[in-house]
Parts: structure tokens; C-alpha cells; sequence
């Protein structure tokens, strides 16, 4: 049996940190049904034959939902060394192979670090989410899935169709690489402290045909130029990189046309070839 989580809380004094842009998500429905979603959306009844990685976990909310779901293996990434002593207590608690880790997870290579099949979860830290999906989405073929979550202005860029005012960069990359499907929306009062927003967990599900590595990093340049000057035509935007405006007409692409009404599709056509 695994200890209380608010006890947990309350025997090691643990309060947020808001330099590591902590909010603790205490209540063990909410973590229970996250992953119970994430995993029923996978047409799966446990993690049986994931090795599943967990960053930033805390005081355990997440963790502990994830021990019950029955992974291979689990391995933890926690900057907050007062956390570490909670997963110690936990990994003592559980037969599952724990690994835990006190360090940035923008510096650990999870592809290289933890076996295949791999499965990421996570609350996400709000000040780093950004980063750490944009490096995940480039390997996005090295995970079986990820169940994350964001505050819900992040949430709606992944999620963002064109034409819409929050669909940019972080779009395309997401919508190229994965099917990402929108599982529960969180009030803050579910967390401790309350943030002043809206949290979304979201599902990633890597597509079957991902684009080379090269491909995307190509795709991150020309989205970097067209929705860097958001207002202004490609043929304005673009003109910075040699060669891509007559790409664009070759592919039929109007000169006139911004860069919200292309769909990802026709960026991943101008960064082939």
C-alpha cells in the first residue's frame, strides 16, 4: 500500500516552489483518472510492457497512478531535491523497477536513457513545457505515447487549426508529428497553490509516418520565418530564406497568402526536397 499523498506532503513540509514553476495536483481521483483516460484512449488496460518516464513528479500525484497502472519499468526526472526523498519512500513501497534521477530533464536524452516501448506523463512544469515538448515532438517516433499536461493557453496552440489566432509554430510541429487528442481540462482549485489558469491534459500519439529529423528541422526554420512576422505575406517573410518563394509557386502556394492559412501539410511540402 502506497503512502497518503497529502500525508506524504505534510510529513516533509513540501510547499510549491514557484522558481520551478511547481503546482502540486493532490487529489488522487483527478491523477487516477487522468492516466485511467490516457490509457483507455490507448485501448489499453495498464502500462504492461511500457517503460515509462515521469518528469517532475513531486510529491507523487502522478506517480503513484502510474505505479498502479503496472509498468515495466519507471524512472523518474526531478530537479527539487526535497522530492527525491518521496520517491525514495515510494520506490521502497512498490515491486515495479523505479529509477530516479535529480536533474533537468532538458538535458536527458529519453531515447537514449530508457528502453522501448516508452511511455512520457507529466504535469508539467509551466515555465519549461514549452522546451521540453518541442525537443519530445523531433523524437516523437521513440515514444509510444505521452500524456501531458499544460496550462490550457499552451494546450490550444498544440491543438490550433489553421486560420485560427493560436495556431503558429508549436502547431505545425505537433500536428506533423502526432495525433494529439485533448483528455480533461482542470479549474486551478485542483491544484496546490491554485495557478491563476486553466490546466489540459493532452494525449500524443506518434503518427505512423513521421518526417526525418532533417525535414523538421527545415520546417522549424520556415515556420519560424512566416510566423515570426505574423501579419505580413509570405512573400515578405519567407524572402530571408533563398529559393523558397518560388518554391511556393511551384506548389501553388499564393505569395499573397500569411502564414495561418497554411496547414502543416504544406509546410512539411516546402521544407522537402
Amino acid at each position: 500500500m502506497l503512502p497518503g499523498l497529502r500525508e506524504t506532503v505534510e510529513k516533509h513540509g513540501l510547499l510549491a516552489s514557484k522558481a520551478l514553476g511547481q503546482n502540486f495536483l493532490l487529489d488522487r481521483n483527478i491523477t487516477d483518472k487522468i492516466i485511467r483516460l490516457s490509457l483507455n484512449r490507448q485501448e489499453l488496460s495498464s502500462f504492461a510492457g511500457s517503460n515509462v518516464c515521469e518528469i517532475g513528479p513531486g510529491p507523487g500525484g502522478l506517480t503513484r497512478a502510474v505505479l498502479e497502472a503496472a509498468p515495466a519499468s519507471l524512472t523518474v526526472i526531478e530537479m527539487d531535491p526535497r522530492c527525491i526523498a518521496i520517491m525514495e519512500e515510494l520506490k521502497e513501497q512498490t515491486n515495479v523497477p523505479f529509477r530516479i534521477v535529480n536533474g533537468d530533464a532538458l538535458t536527458f536524452d529519453l531515447s537514449r536513457e530508457i528502453e522501448a516501448p516508452r511511455q512520457l506523463v507529466s504535469n508539467l512544469p509551466y515555465n519549461v513545457s514549452v522546451p521540453l515538448l518541442t525537443g519530445w515532438l523531433k523524437q516523437a517516433g521513440s515514444y509510444r505515447a505521452m500524456t501531458l499536461m499544460f496550462q490550457k493557453e499552451v494546450a490550444e496552440r498544440i491543438t490550433a487549426p489553421t486560420r485560427c489566432k493560436d495556431y503558429g509554430r508549436l502547431s505545425v510541429l505537433a500536428q506533423l508529428t502526432c495525433d494529439v487528442a485533448k483528455l480533461l481540462e482542470l479549474p486551478p482549485e485542483c491544484f496546490t497553490p491554485a495557478p491563476k489558469i486553466r490546466s489540459t491534459v493532452l494525449l500524443f500519439t506518434p503518427k505512423t509516418e513521421i518526417p526525418a529529423a532533417e525535414t523538421l528541422a527545415k520546417v522549424e526554420k520556415i515556420t519560424s520565418l512566416a510566423f515570426g512576422q505574423r501579419r505580413k505575406m509570405l512573400r515578405q517573410s519567407l524572402k530571408a530564406m533563398p529559393g523558397l518563394l518560388d518554391k511556393c509557386r511551384d506548389l501553388g502556394i499564393e505569395p499573397t497568402a500569411r502564414a495561418e492559412e497554411l496547414p502543416p501539410e504544406t509546410f512539411l511540402r516546402l521544407a522537402e526536397n
